[in-house]
């Protein structure tokens, strides 16, 4: 009890000094989180006071301003540690593989022992440590965080709104059956399991043509919950406002509405409140990863959906400066970068289009953030490097190119991926342009090196600068 109080108290007083970081690593399903943060531990592990030539844009390690960086036990026990060990394994082993994707919570503790080159500590102490608290979890559970604001009701209706034509061809066959149920009649456990497992497979099958709003997240990644009454929902998407108003009035305690609206609401209240609470309401600074090259593969639908998708990740965060007592009591992110994943998988020469396609997918989302007057920034990164830039003769000219070994058939392959649009794409641009963005195996690491990058000395940089 003691040794808690005093590990509490020492947390305490490290935020009230600004000693401690925690970082928000967010991103959708597929946006490269979990090798985004091995990147980030790996690169801060390498940096020594003898050369930091893997990290030329990181102020503090180009100045050897930084003593020594450790890895060290996390405060909270009951979290999974991130298994950074392991996807180092998998990516020396041959042939490399890239990490698993996140499927469940985990976090990791850095200790960053730097010389003082400013700050009004710096009279005091010679030396300071800070401490960077950093957290995975599946972007399937991020894009729940909208319906703590939601009800049953409400949310049914958002969903229905949303509905394309993909979304429609897909859910047609769970869509039938939703509609064929008495919502007034008692409800059976075992048919309500059978609709809602048909709903999950419509989700599924979503997630299989490159769109990312799938609600609830957890239908799809359940981890201990699967199984659970609290997964097995639905909602009511060919209901009329007329229609709902008439089962509130009518519908029984027991009756298939009143179970399903029983559900939502536990699912929201219990799951994904107590998932925000625990995580989401302390961070300090976050990053916004997103995969903007795939959804050009798949289809204009899919891509405004990962629009959509990245807009609803703002809603829940708390945006605002740092000063002492919101340190101490109600932390706010006050600095905020997203970031274009898969830069490797394009020549140099697109990465500002890249960047520019990027700011322009979230620009309604980060107004709400700009306003909040709080550091902003974009760029472009591919945090575990796939591929190597190349200069092509062809028929007496230079072409600029990218090699790698091809994920779909490990060929090593020399390639002009294409153009990356600057700006968001109009109705005429999908119909005239086809995109092939191919996905790339990683290089295998070998032992003691670095993991290559792009541009991850630019996101310690802005998340860090300021502090070292």
């Amino acid at each position: 009890m003691l040794n808690h109080l005093q590990k509490e108290l020492n947390e305490l007083v490290n935020r009230g000094l600004d000693r401690t970081l925690r970082i928000a690593v967010t991103g959708l399903s597929r946006s490269g989180k979990t090798a985004f943060i091995t990147s980030l531990i790996n690169q801060l592990l390498h940096i020594n006071r003898v050369d930091n030539s893997h990290l030329p844009l990181f102020d503090a390690a180009r100045r050897h301003g930084i003593i020594a960086v450790k890895r060290i036990p996390q405060l909270d026990l009951s979290v999974p540690r991130f298994d950074y060990e392991g996807n180092l394994n998998v990516l020396s082993q041959q042939p490399p593989k890239w990490p698993q994707s996140t499927k469940g919570v985990s976090e990791t503790r850095l200790a960053i022992r730097y010389q003082r080159s400013g700050g009004l500590l710096r009279h005091v102490k010679e030396k300071g440590t800070l401490y960077l608290d950093i957290f995975d979890y599946p972007g399937e559970w991020l894009l729940d965080l909208p319906l703590l604001d939601l009800d049953f009701q409400q949310w049914s209706q958002e969903l229905q709104r949303q509905l394309n034509t993909t979304h429609l061809k897909l859910a047609q066959s769970w869509l039938e059956k939703a509609q064929n149920v008495n919502l007034t009649a008692p409800a059976d456990e075992d048919i309500l399991a059978q609709l809602a497992k048909d709903y999950t497979d419509y989700l599924w099958q979503c997630k299989q043509h490159g769109l990312h709003f799938i609600q609830p997240g957890r239908f799809v990644l359940p981890g201990e919950l699967k199984g659970a009454p609290a997964l097995q929902f639905f909602p009511l998407l060919h209901l009329t406002e007329s229609q709902w108003q008439q089962l509130k009035n009518e519908a029984k305690e027991n009756s298939y509405f009143a179970v399903l609206q029983k559900r939502y609401d536990y699912y929201r209240r219990h799951i994904v409140k107590d998932f925000y609470q625990q995580y989401f309401s302390t961070f300090d600074r976050q990053v916004i990863l997103a995969d903007c090259l795939t959804p050009l593969n798949h289809s204009r639908e899919a891509f405004e959906d990962m629009q959509l998708a990245l807009h609803q990740l703002f809603r829940n965060f708390h945006y605002g400066k740092r000063n002492f007592l919101n340190r101490l009591f109600s932390p706010k992110i006050d600095k905020l970068m997203f970031i274009a994943t898969k830069a490797d998988h394009i020549t140099t020469d697109q990465l500002p289009n890249l960047v520019s396609l990027m700011r322009q997918l979230v620009q309604e989302g980060g107004r709400y953030v700009e306003f909040a007057d709080i550091a902003t920034d974009y760029t472009a990164i591919a945090s575990i490097r796939a591929t190597q830039q190349m200069v092509v003769n062809q028929h007496g000219r230079q072409f600029k190119a990218i090699q790698g070994v091809r994920s779909s058939d490990l060929q090593k392959v020399t390639l002009y991926p294409g153009s990356v649009p600057s700006k968001l794409p109009s109705v005429d641009f999908w119909q005239e342009q086809k995109f092939e963005f191919d996905q790339f195996e990683p290089r295998r690491l070998e032992q003691g090196e670095n993991i290559p990058h792009l541009r991850m000395d630019a996101v310690l940089q802005f998340l860090l600068g300021d502090k070292l």
